[in-house]
């Protein structure tokens, strides 16, 4: 949903800018950024989003995010499979063009609708395209915000 969209680019933000040490504190400043959710709801957005908890100076605990995905495939060379398979992503209206490496359309198409993202009605994969379909209503940045959430680089792809 594109609300859910939102809430994770705040909860991204909140992180980054603040010193985060649990969830309820979490929850009130979501609240303060104008998103009332549940502490469920934050909870899955947490595990979505890779969050992990780690000890800092003051003797606590803070919320980290993870380590830019992107910069690590360019330092170490790794890449996951079969995302690694993309090649770019063009869109025309509701619409996307995926193009993939020869074999890799099914796969690259099944982890997104294993994901299931709101944003994203349904795939159709061939050998090295897919056809991506977006719900009415969602925009673009919407739909790549939340395909980047589970697909490291896409925004490098963009045609």
């Amino acid at each position: 949903m594109k609300i859910k969209t939102q809430r994770l680019n705040v909860i991204r933000q909140l992180i980054s800018d603040n010193k985060v040490g649990s969830q309820e504190e979490l929850l009130s400043l979501l609240e303060s950024e104008g998103f009332s959710t549940t502490q469920a709801t934050l909870s899955r957005d947490l595990k979505a989003l890779k969050v992990a908890k780690r000890p800092d100076i003051d003797g606590g605990y803070a919320y980290v995010l993870p380590e830019n995905d992107d910069q690590r495939d360019e330092e170490d060379g790794s890449e996951v499979f079969p995302v690694s398979g993309l090649e770019s992503i063009e869109f025309s209206g509701n619409m996307a063009v995926i193009k993939t490496r020869p074999g890799f359309a099914n796969s690259i198409a099944s982890v997104i609708d294993s994901h299931g993202p709101f944003e994203v009605l349904g795939t159709i994969a061939g050998d090295d395209t897919i056809l991506l379909i977006s719900k009415e209503g969602v925009s673009r940045p919407d739909v790549i915000n939340a395909l980047s959430l589970f697909m490291p680089g896409l925004k490098k792809k963009l045609v």
